[in-house]
């Protein structure tokens, strides 16, 4: 059985991989799937911090980042960055339903990918120091 630790590198180990595909594939113009794995990025993230600041070593199996944050416990998060959480929620249903990623497609431009990577990293150092 593995330990509450071993259960948060684990998230934190695979939220790593889903990051740099997040930069592959922005860099080869895949935006729409670029934004999928920052949302799968910072939902591992929210992940370690569940397994960290709850009794169980199995979060939740749900996708909405705002629900995995753990309550009461200031994360140092603003309103604009739980805004934002909510909005990147919709990516992660890009990767299962196909008709909603045709629409998404129209909607993610290069700068708005390269402004929504830069809000990810921002955002998965600020919930890492509380990790």
């Amino acid at each position: 059985m593995l330990s509450k630790e071993q259960h948060i590198t684990h998230w934190l180990e695979t939220a790593r991989d889903d990051e740099l595909t997040m930069y592959a594939l922005f860099d080869s113009g895949r935006y729409t799937h670029s934004l999928f794995f920052g949302h799968l990025y910072l939902e591992k993230i929210c992940k370690a911090l569940w397994v960290k600041y709850n009794s169980g070593n199995t979060p939740p199996f749900i996708h909405n980042l705002q629900k995995l944050l753990p309550k009461d416990t200031d994360l140092g998060l603003s309103a604009s960055d739980i805004e934002f959480l909510d909005r990147l929620n919709e990516y992660q249903l890009s990767g299962r339903y196909p008709d909603y990623t045709n629409e998404l497609k129209k909607q993610t431009t290069k700068t708005y990918t390269a402004f929504s990577i830069g809000a990810i990293k921002r955002i998965s150092e600020c919930l890492q120091k509380k990790i």
